[in-house]
């Protein structure tokens, strides 16, 4: 997917988290080895780390079975290193997926822990 595809799946993602009353910290969060797409607040106060992901079409997988055991990783090394630079007291966290399948929106909440990436 072109970046620019990419960026538009994730600002749909961002205005769909919003009408679900989360707030936006951070976008494209990059550190060496990772990247977080989205990290939101949600309406109880936890850091959510929201990897967006789109298929055009569902003949090989669908969008969040694409997140294998490698991304996952990466998203937990990116998550760390953002947390590293938390000035407040950390809050519960989890991470989330908006999956895009052939234009549908799925939300998937707490998709993964960070002990089984």
């Amino acid at each position: 997917m072109s970046k620019t595809l990419g960026d538009v799946f994730e600002t749909r993602a961002l205005e769909f988290l919003q009408r679900q009353r989360m707030r936006i910290v951070a976008r494209n969060v990059t550190c060496r080895g990772g990247e977080l797409d989205l990290v939101m607040i949600d309406e109880r106060g936890a850091l959510v780390f929201v990897e967006v992901r789109a298929r055009g079409s569902r003949r090989f997988a669908n969008a969040a079975a694409s997140i294998d055991a490698r991304k996952r990783a990466r998203l937990v090394l990116a998550a760390q290193h953002f947390l590293a630079t938390w000035r407040s007291e950390l809050p519960a966290c989890r991470f989330d997926v908006i999956a895009f399948d052939a234009g549908r929106i799925h939300w998937l909440r707490d998709a993964f822990r960070p002990d089984e990436a």
